[in-house]
């Protein structure tokens, strides 16, 4: 088995930067793909045929916002199945509409929609920039796409002061349609006419990569977040701060646990996009990018279903750690700190996909990994969150477990993590991507 490179410092470190450089799904994959690129990972086409060889490693996008990285192991997949981790490369945040333009009393702003379940008090009086894809016609008429990240603080939603509205602090609601439009531009006058967003987009890409030969922005998918980079925090640095770190710790983990695989047996990585909006979508948990990988990798259906019956999903999402300031919103025996280690969620609803087999396997792989484990269930008088882990249990049938580090401030424009827990979790992962059994063999058949 192989042992992990990392020190914990580092390791987070490099967690921070990958936040940083990951304002949106499109950027997380992009940066995915290019440190398994730089891993020796060849990265295969959808659209080709593959001749995919054991020994070697894959990595294949979708959408530019989803990404599945492989190593084809050298044992037999009807021996060895595969190991799979997955999490996903969207989180909460706003994005700009269709036709955004607003002037109000002079105020260029911009109209935005909400996407995912935010938090939405967070997003005021915040420097926030813009980022994502843009798709454009090129100087010899052919379309293409390129991402595009505007770094500087270009946009703030201002709050209104106290004085106008004294029940801020008892019982206000946000209206998300018109109480967190972003300004970005004061016009010259009141009856000034409005720059075009695409014209703005199309001199970012100028200015930012003037090698593209952009004739005409036609569409973009463009959100907004906050400049604040990432950060240790608290007196002895207990904590990591950082916006996206639901889902994009979870993919972090993934992908340097997988750097550290071998190619004796076969290893996934799969990190989706939409997971926030529920999954639906040709690049997410429920569209069919990872049965369709199976498929390829194994086109005989009686031979992949026996692959799947010794295969195993971990589904790495964030968990809600017990706030200090509302324990009552936990369960008494199920309220999971920070830094004591991952945590395995279980719903009797099904929403979560955590079984007695999954779970006690996990924590074979934490004991062997000497890392500690925490479990949460949520009050059974509140609701309860998902994950992938349902999706892809029912869509590809594969045995799964649902687990995460545990998280303050979940769907914040700022969340919350301990510096350990992240480092727990993949010293775990590790573990399972190089168990030289199926992760079932400890079963005893029936």
């Amino acid at each position: 088995m192989s042992s992990a490179v990392y020190t914990q410092s580092g390791f987070n470190l490099g967690l921070l930067k990958f936040l940083q450089a990951s304002p949106t799904p499109f950027h997380a994959t992009r940066n995915l793909a290019e440190c398994f690129l730089a891993a020796g990972f060849e990265q295969l086409n959808e659209a080709d045929s593959w001749q995919l060889v054991p020994g070697k490693r894959y990595l294949v996008t979708r959408n530019d916002s989803s990404i599945i990285a492989f190593i084809y192991g050298r044992s037999d997949l009807l021996d060895s199945g595969i190991r799979m981790l997955g999490a996903h490369t969207d989180s909460p945040c706003l994005k700009v509409k269709p036709r955004a333009e607003l002037n109000r009393r002079g105020y260029f702003q911009l109209g935005v929609e909400v996407y995912g379940g935010a938090l939405l008090a967070p997003w005021y009086d915040r420097d926030l920039s813009m980022a994502g894809r843009v798709t454009y016609r090129d100087e010899s008429g052919q379309m293409a796409s390129a991402l595009v990240d505007f770094k500087r603080p270009v946009a703030i939603v201002p709050s209104l002061a106290i004085h106008l509205d004294r029940d801020a602090n008892n019982n206000r609601s946000i209206n998300a349609q018109k109480d967190i439009v972003p300004l970005i531009l004061q016009l010259p006058t009141e009856d000034s006419v409005l720059p075009d967003f695409r014209s703005l987009l199309h001199a970012e890409l100028q200015a930012s990569q003037p090698q593209l030969p952009v004739s005409q922005v036609l569409d973009y998918e463009i959100s907004l977040y906050d400049t604040q980079p990432p950060a240790l925090v608290g007196l002895e640095q207990d904590f990591i701060a950082s916006a996206r770190l639901d889902n994009l710790l979870s993919c972090y983990v993934g992908m340097q646990a997988l750097l550290e695989a071998d190619d004796q047996v076969s290893s996934l990585l799969i990190c989706t996009d939409h997971e926030e909006v529920g999954s639906a979508s040709c690049c997410g948990a429920k569209g069919p990018m990872l049965e369709q990988f199976l498929m390829r990798l194994l086109p005989e259906t009686e031979s992949r279903i026996r692959v799947i019956e010794r295969s195993m999903m971990i589904s790495a999402d964030n968990a809600h750690g017990v706030h200090p300031n509302f324990m009552d919103k936990h369960d008494e025996n199920h309220g999971p700190l920070l830094n004591r280690g991952p945590v395995i969620k279980v719903n009797a609803n099904q929403r979560y996909a955590t079984t007695s087999e999954t779970s006690a396997f996990f924590r074979l792989l934490c004991e062997t990994a000497d890392v500690p484990v925490q479990a949460f269930v949520a009050r059974t008088d509140m609701g309860c969150g998902s994950t992938i882990g349902p999706v892809v249990a029912s869509e590809v049938g594969v045995k799964t477990i649902d687990v995460g580090c545990p998280t303050f401030a979940m769907h914040s424009i700022r969340e919350l993590a301990g510096v350990q827990d992240a480092w727990n979790l993949y010293r775990a992962v590790v573990v399972y991507f190089c168990y030289a059994k199926p992760p079932m063999a400890l079963l005893s058949s029936r």
